[in-house]
């Protein structure tokens, strides 16, 4: 049997449900939550946890950036705007896959969905942007591929045998 959330987590459930976020966030398939058995299941249980490894290591990549940022501006160098752009943006993101990790540790389709879609849109996109000549400083290009290695790592975990076997796409309902 799973664990349902307890202390601070279930009160942020409590508010997300009440507020019904499921289903803006989630749109038609907000309702759909897949069997208790394959969430409690070692493999999803351990897949989870490396998800969340990797989540604070982008966490940890995004609060570097702008420390670097911080420690290179009081030092008396000009930081462009892109790059306090990016390690904001960066560090949102990551936020908002905070979100759809905790619930799609809950079971929910949509979330597991969403995590899986960024996980392989934001490494293109980032890596892109990094090799436009001249945008960001050389520490800022390396930090993008990080950022896109991890993103590549949470894609990985995702698209594995057991976690699509554990998300099967819900059966499209006849009107």
């Amino acid at each position: 049997m799973t664990q349902r959330p307890s202390g601070l987590a279930a009160t942020a459930d409590r508010a997300w449900n009440r507020l019904r976020l499921d289903r803006l966030a989630g749109g038609r398939q907000s309702g759909y939550v897949i069997r208790e058995d394959m969430l409690a299941h070692p493999d999803t249980v351990r897949s989870f946890r490396w998800i969340r490894w990797l989540l604070v290591a982008e966490t940890v990549v995004g609060l570097t950036a702008i420390v670097v940022a911080v420690l290179l501006t009081r030092a008396g160098e000009t930081v462009p705007w892109a790059v306090w752009f990016r390690a904001t943006v960066v560090l949102l993101i990551t936020l908002t896959l905070y979100v759809f990790a905790w619930r799609a540790q809950l079971g929910y389709y949509w979330a597991y969905q969403r995590l899986r879609l960024f996980s392989r849109i934001f490494p293109i996109v980032t890596l892109v942007i990094a090799a436009i000549p001249g945008l960001y400083p050389f520490w800022m290009v390396i930090e993008q591929i990080v950022f896109s290695v991890l993103m590549v790592g949470i894609g990985d975990v995702l698209t594995s045998d057991h976690m699509r076997l554990t998300f099967p796409k819900p059966v499209r309902r006849q009107p």
